[in-house]
């Protein structure tokens, strides 16, 4: 427990040195982009360093749209546009995704923009908000949204649970996922995650690899049944 403690003691003071750091990136989207970045990368590092998290990242040997390629020995690509449909378990697959799959944005509830510093810096790099207290209306707008930021050959992520999970936890996965995949007609690629293991939603944080899977790619019409089954199959 005292070596979580120290982590997030750490962690809280790194957060708090990139502020100042992320306020002047905001003058510019790219250059606020990689700052934000660099800072998930910083978040990894530290996990390694002082919790003694590592990840390993595993794609589908036969799916022909997930291709590793070198690039620093840590980054894939990513061909053709899909919706990525991610397991959420800690902060370390976010860092973790978003510094391997490029051009992509989350959709995020909206209050997180409301952060100060860390809130404007995510609305200048493109996240994409949601509001889910307005509904069907919201939905409509949201994928106006994601579409034009799709077009423009950005990586749309998404928790489809909607809130972190604990290890052994199965959540309903949201509706929107579907709504999304059908409107924009774009397929489904699942991740799944056994983050939780190692740096989980609360208590104490153990060392180890943590592992995140990219499945096969399932199609737009594919149900919420399918896809939890896909999200979930390495899943911890």
């Amino acid at each position: 427990m005292f070596r979580t403690i120290i982590f997030k003691i750490l962690l809280g003071i790194y957060f708090t040195l990139w502020s100042p750091i992320l306020l002047i990136g905001l003058i510019s989207k790219k250059l606020n982009t990689f700052l934000v970045l660099k800072c998930a990368a910083g978040v990894l590092l530290l996990a390694r360093l002082i919790a003694g998290i590592k990840y390993k990242v595993h794609y589908p040997a036969t799916d022909k749209e997930i291709k590793p390629y070198n690039k620093s020995n840590r980054t894939i690509r990513l061909d053709g546009k899909a919706i990525i449909a991610a397991k959420h378990m800690s902060i370390l697959e976010i860092a973790v995704l978003s510094n391997i799959i490029p051009q992509s944005f989350f959709i995020i509830k909206r209050e997180l923009l409301w952060i100060p510093i860390y809130g404007w810096a995510f609305w200048r790099m493109g996240l994409q908000p949601v509001n889910r207290a307005r509904g069907a209306t919201n939905m409509q707008k949201l994928t106006n949204d994601v579409a034009e930021k799709i077009t423009s050959g950005k990586n749309l992520i998404i928790f489809p649970e909607g809130t972190r999970t604990k290890p052994g936890q199965h959540i309903p996965l949201k509706r929107g996922l579907l709504f999304l995949a059908h409107t924009l007609k774009l397929p489904i690629l699942p991740v799944g995650t056994d983050a939780g293991l190692y740096w989980p939603k609360r208590g104490k944080m153990h060392s180890g690899t943590a592992n995140i899977w990219f499945e096969p790619l399932l199609p737009s019409t594919a149900s919420l049944e399918e896809i939890s089954e896909a999200i979930n199959r390495h899943s911890a």
